[in-house]
């Protein structure tokens, strides 16, 4: 991925979690109990496009957030 793409799907991903009034605390609690170890710092650098995002967690955002990997990946 480009630096701009990743900028993009940080800031897609920040807008869909803030689409269903859940905070980045609650975000990476529900990643966690579907097994995905990822803090609210890393789920911060992922929103800003700081950080990569990585196969396991698009599955488990894919699911907490109920959309589709069409959706989640613009």
């Amino acid at each position: 991925m480009d630096y701009a793409y990743e900028k993009l799907l940080g800031k897609h991903i920040s807008n869909i979690r803030k689409s269903q009034n859940m905070t980045q605390d609650e975000l990476s609690t529900k990643l966690q109990l579907e097994g995905c170890d990822i803090t609210r710092s890393a789920l911060a650098k992922i929103e800003s496009g700081q950080r990569r995002i990585y196969a396991s967690e698009i599955k488990a955002l894919s699911s907490v957030l109920s959309i589709s990997y069409d959706e989640l990946l613009i």
